[in-house]
């Protein structure tokens, strides 16, 4: 069974207390946070009283996706404000492992991000050190752009080292994802699905997530 993610950068800041708790009643497994500061990506979200404002509004598991230069200046405070998760890019260290243990002290899950265009390879040798590898299939930075089908291979290189390693890391993908292709992706490996546009622009948000959770 695939969870969903909504990333809550998708939302209606105007009505975010709403957005939150309207994801949440729709059954919803995780919220899924992106963090950007304007130098890794060419865009500017939000910081940690955000994030502390969504731990307010809800008992889901907090995904936080941090999209920054320097992301390790920001671990303490994203804990603190209420993740339970914290991702960084492999493209910002390509040394990942110290990082993932840092982490681990502040008694949070640990992800690595890889962007479409760094290969599987990369990332593979460190999965055993992180709770999820989040696949970008889309460059980040701006919501509503379309899927990389090439995502598709690293998800599916990917499942194939956790398996073959007995790992427990998880598998998400994020950037495109709709309905439409939401199978497909699931059927190529991945167990998480983020959903940003698909999820809060949706008619019919309850379907949306049953359709998924049940993939």
């Amino acid at each position: 069974m695939a969870k969903i993610a909504p990333s809550v950068l998708g939302a209606d800041f105007a009505r975010l207390g709403e957005e939150i708790r309207d994801a949440d009643k729709s059954g919803v497994d995780l919220f899924h946070l992106d963090i950007m500061d304007g130098h890794f990506v060419p865009n500017i979200s939000f910081g940690p009283a955000i994030v502390k404002t969504i731990n307010g509004l809800t008992d889901k598991f907090l995904d936080v996706h941090l999209m920054l230069s320097e992301p390790e200046k920001y671990f303490e405070p994203f804990v603190e404000a209420g993740a339970d998760s914290i991702t960084f890019h492999i493209e910002v260290h390509p040394e990942p492992a110290k990082y993932a243990a840092q982490l681990k002290q502040m008694n949070v899950e640990v992800g690595l991000s890889v962007n479409p265009d760094t290969p599987a390879k990369r990332v593979l040798p460190y999965l055993e050190n992180f709770d999820l590898l989040l696949v970008m299939s889309v460059f980040p930075g701006f919501g509503g752009q379309s899927f990389i089908e090439s995502a598709l291979e690293t998800v599916a290189g990917a499942r194939e080292h956790i398996d073959a390693h007995n790992l427990k890391t998880k598998v998400a993908v994020d950037g495109g994802v709709d309905g439409d292709n939401a199978a497909g992706i699931v059927a190529a490996g991945a167990d998480i699905l983020v959903m940003g546009s698909a999820f809060f622009n949706s008619n019919d948000r309850v379907n949306l997530t049953k359709m998924v959770q049940a993939l």
